[in-house]
């Protein structure tokens, strides 16, 4: 266990598994050209830009839309996509640079909104997801440890970087 991880309470406990995970993610990504981190390396169709493009895009709608009630600019969810995971679909218009700064913003905002709630606070939009904001600490810890691993894999694949 990293050393800056407190555990001395519940709180800190969850808060800095998923900075570490974040952490981790934003690594896989970092020192990458643009090229290569839109390169799909596996059969899937994930790459890393697709992962950290995704994780922005989850970590914004669990904290602020399920969780903090807040109208997303994407609409979600009354306005699903029109693709399924169109999220991990990029282009030359998606940058490693612009897609860690969406991410570290939208970690920023769901830093705020777990500080200022209690771990047994309910989410604001029961009728997407029936939560508190401990579930979407664990929920978040487990899907960013996921695409942080996703992305181990592929930077590994892409120039032989590994560990996260």
């Amino acid at each position: 266990m990293p050393a800056w991880i407190s555990t001395t309470n519940e709180r800190d406990a969850l808060n800095g598994f998923l900075d570490n995970q974040r952490d981790a993610l934003i690594r896989k990504v970092q020192g990458v050209s643009d090229a290569d981190a839109r390169r799909r390396v596996t059969v899937s169709s994930i790459s890393l830009l697709g992962l950290l493009k995704h994780s922005a895009t989850w970590e914004q709608r669990w904290f602020q839309g399920v969780f903090a009630g807040r109208d997303l600019p994407d609409g979600w969810p009354e306005r699903e996509p029109s693709a399924q995971d169109e999220e991990f679909f990029v282009d030359v218009r998606d940058t490693v640079e612009d897609w860690i700064a969406r991410y570290l913003a939208a970690v920023e905002q769901s830093r705020r909104i777990a500080a200022a709630n209690d771990l047994d606070a309910p989410g604001a939009r029961p009728d997407v997801v029936d939560c508190n904001l401990r579930y979407v600490l664990l929920h978040m810890i487990e899907e960013t440890a996921r695409h942080a691993g996703h992305a181990d894999i592929i930077r590994e694949t892409i120039d032989g970087v590994r560990g996260l």
